[in-house]
């Protein structure tokens, strides 16, 4: 948002609201931002005092110039809404009456996507009155762009970096994982340090509910309701408590509920994880991490790195892989495929990394990704075969496909995916 500022070439208001503030202060700062700013008339703010919402946003309407275009900018604005009981219709009611008559874009941002959702749902005031866009985080491809890496780095980079521009671009051309988080965990004011804190913490009081589940999903690698209920010790969370946590996480898109696929449904076997891709190796890595670099002992937290990495690197990359292949299937070899997913059953074992049904869920194929530079051999092949008959489904005659970067040394899979291959579903 900052660049479009910088560079959209028109008279500017910008104001981020701050979470739990005063609205006494949150209406002065409003203020101050339209009197501050460089609108032609925007001294009549000066030294005013709005008491509502409403007297805020009409100063703001004054100030606007008529004759020629501006952009507003209200950062955060499920903070300053909760603060105010109708906030959203006096919102609306001033866009009709007075905004919505100059040449203003009026830009809403906030980064609770439930909320925003909910602004422009039915019977909500600003239903049918708003262009919604979400701003994702960079995709791997760009992510390779941006770091000047090659395939198998890219996935690493934008595992490590979670797609965020700030901690992207702190990322070296030729810096590989290691080079990477010794830049970054040698300062406590690193954009990869920082970030995930700041995402958290503009959502989630550090004290909260969602704040433990999220460490015991994201931090310990737990996956099952069972295991996260009871990841507390002698303080197991009560199943309704947890519940009503997992669905608001997943409601703000930061924790994700996956099902087996097969041909049969399986929702009683949902395994969760971490949905927001800045937050998997910010949760897993950097926050244990935070005590060591704030007393200068880096080493420390790269050797938590070096033990676990590998395998926390092959069990992350395989939601994105799934989305790369959703997104490039069905091509002219698999013209069937319609989803794409995995399979596990209650027990977890076996773990097939790769499903792809029809809609009606007709199993199409079976897969295995194994992320790293050696090629798959038979013995890949066999694994999978055998594990592969416990999917519903599955038959004799099922075809067997690989993700691997390293390609495959062997004729017994149909079809074998590498990092370049899936780097072109982001184009």
């Amino acid at each position: 948002m900052g660049e479009f500022t910088r560079h959209c070439g028109a008279p500017v208001v910008y104001f981020q609201a701050a979470r739990q503030a005063p609205l006494a202060d949150e209406l002065a700062t409003l203020a101050d931002s339209v009197a501050t700013s460089d609108l032609p008339d925007a001294t009549v703010a000066a030294d005013a005092a709005p008491r509502t919402l409403t007297a805020a946003l009409t100063l703001l309407a004054a100030a606007l110039p008529d004759d020629e275009p501006s952009v507003v900018v209200i950062d955060e604005l499920p903070w300053l809404l909760e603060q105010v009981d109708g906030g959203a219709g006096e919102l609306q009611r001033v866009w009709d009456t007075r905004l919505s008559k100059k040449p203003v874009l009026l830009l809403l941002l906030g980064s609770d996507l439930a909320m925003m959702e909910h602004l422009t749902g039915p019977e909500q005031p600003f239903h049918g009155r708003a262009t919604e866009m979400v701003i994702d985080p960079l995709t791997p491809a760009d992510v390779a762009r941006m770091c000047a890496a090659d395939p198998f780095d890219a996935f690493d980079a934008y595992l490590v970096t979670g797609g965020l521009p700030l901690v992207a671009q702190e990322w070296e051309a030729g810096w590989s994982v290691r080079d990477f988080l010794d830049h970054s965990f040698g300062t406590s004011t690193s954009a990869l340090v920082v970030s995930g804190g700041r995402v958290l913490d503009s959502e989630f009081p550090e004290t909260s509910l969602a704040r433990r589940v999220l460490a015991s999903i994201g931090g310990r690698g737990e996956r099952t309701f069972s295991a996260i209920q009871s990841d507390g010790g002698s303080d197991v969370l009560h199943p309704g408590t947890l519940t009503a946590t997992l669905r608001m996480l997943r409601d703000k898109r930061v924790v994700a509920a996956d099902e087996p696929l097969s041909a049969r449904s399986a929702p009683k076997n949902v395994r969760y994880r971490i949905a927001d891709p800045a937050l998997r190796f910010w949760l897993a890595f950097v926050e244990p991490a935070l005590a060591e670099v704030d007393r200068g002992r880096p080493d420390l937290a790269l050797a938590r790195v070096d033990r676990g990495f590998a395998a926390w690197r092959g069990r992350a990359v395989e939601p994105v892989v799934r989305d790369a292949l959703s997104r490039l299937l069905p091509d002219a070899t698999w013209p069937h495929v319609d989803q794409v997913g995995g399979w596990w059953p209650r027990t977890n074992i076996p773990e097939i990394d790769l499903v792809g049904t029809t809609w009606n869920r007709d199993v199409q194929l079976v897969g295995t990704i194994k992320w790293r530079q050696n090629p798959l051999k038979a013995d890949d092949v066999a694994a999978l075969s055998t594990d592969a008959t416990s999917v519903p489904g599955v038959g004799a005659g099922t075809p067997l496909v690989g993700v691997c970067p390293g390609g495959a040394d062997t004729e017994g899979f149909a079809t074998v995916w590498g990092a370049a291959d899936l780097l072109d579903a982001w184009g």
